[in-house]
């Protein structure tokens, strides 16, 4: 093979040469090469302007511009109409503007606290027993014995179904005559399954709700709940252990601490979950017998739909929005004092 000299160097002559020079090899055009030199020196100028940020910017603006015109534009228009006496089946009606008018009313209900004092009753309930049971279940699955995830899964099974689902899945439970509730509670007290009704009786019917929604979402409460189990270190219960703390003394001393800002967090959204709870409580009751199950949701809903108050139902949203984000926004500042100790 021969070889040249040049510049003091030996090199092989012929192809070879381009190993050995990659300044002299000829590169492969990119399809990033193409676009590059189809695009506009005054265009291709502006963009090497831009900085990461500006660029960064320039991706999320779309997005922000749809959330803004999606939630922030009906917010606004529901403001407006909440000092007006606008009605939407009357849309050529002149629309005057009443000033607090819709809000003194609202304040001054006492059907509106009727619903209020209807829609506590359900949070504070379905809350407690979802915390108390979910966290049962959490500890108890936490153990590991057999047939573990088996149990896990079919736990999980009743927050994976569609609320119109569970609703009337449970309606058909709860009837007097063939509803294997009735049965189930003949069994265990003796009771008539026909003497009682859970979804016709005043004093039975808003717990029949809270029955069913404590069944369907207590698995999402066990859930969180096992994520900060398992977030704490095994280290620190064979540290107890040697310093011989107890079984109970490690539940309340490591245990529960660590686990609380997760409970609290479990706890504020079933919170948010349930103040708006609307479809379940609908197949189950429709808000019956009487007033007794209806909460704050339905009875927006029947100001703006049924007797089209569109004006009053828009103050009725914007007190129940304006109580839920005060309350929520209350919590978290507790949550986040809880998650720095």
């Amino acid at each position: 093979m021969p070889w040249n000299n040049a510049a003091g160097a030996v090199r092989p002559a012929g192809p070879l040469s381009a190993l050995s020079h990659p300044n002299e090899q000829h590169m492969a055009v990119t399809p990033i090469d193409h676009l590059a030199k189809a695009t506009p020196p005054t265009v291709a100028k502006k963009i090497r302007g831009f900085s990461d940020r500006a660029i960064a910017w320039l991706f999320v603006a779309p997005t922000i511009f749809l959330l803004l015109a999606v939630n922030i534009f009906p917010l606004i228009w529901t403001i407006n109409l909440s000092f007006t006496n606008f009605r939407a089946n009357r849309p050529n009606r002149e629309v005057d503007y009443i000033g607090l008018r819709n809000y003194e009313r609202i304040l001054t209900d006492g059907d509106i606290w009727l619903t209020m004092q209807a829609t506590a009753h359900f949070l504070f309930w379905t809350i407690v027993l979802q915390v108390l049971i979910g966290f049962t279940l959490a500890w108890l699955i936490n153990r590991k014995f057999r047939g573990n995830d088996l149990w896990t899964t079919l736990i999980v099974l009743p927050m994976m179904l569609s609320p119109a689902v569970v609703g009337n899945f449970w309606t058909f439970l709860y009837q007097p005559q063939i509803g294997l509730f009735n049965y189930a509670i003949s069994f265990l007290t003796g009771i008539d399954p026909s003497s009682f009704q859970m979804i016709g009786d005043v004093a039975l019917a808003p717990w029949a709700i809270v029955i069913v929604d404590t069944w369907m979402w207590t698995p999402f409460v066990m859930l969180i709940c096992l994520a900060g189990l398992r977030s704490i270190p095994d280290y620190i219960y064979e540290a107890a252990e040697i310093d011989r703390a107890s079984k109970w003394r490690q539940f309340w001393t490591i245990t529960v601490p660590m686990v609380l800002p997760f409970l609290m967090l479990a706890v504020l959204f079933r919170g948010i979950e349930n103040f708006k709870m609307f479809d379940l409580v609908v197949q189950l009751t429709g808000g019956g017998p009487g007033s007794v199950t209806e909460l704050t949701s339905i009875n927006l809903k029947r100001e703006a739909f049924e007797k089209w108050r569109t004006g009053y139902a828009s103050a009725y949203a914007i007190i129940l929005f304006v109580t839920v984000f005060g309350l929520a926004s209350i919590y978290v500042k507790a949550l986040n004092k809880v998650k720095e100790r």
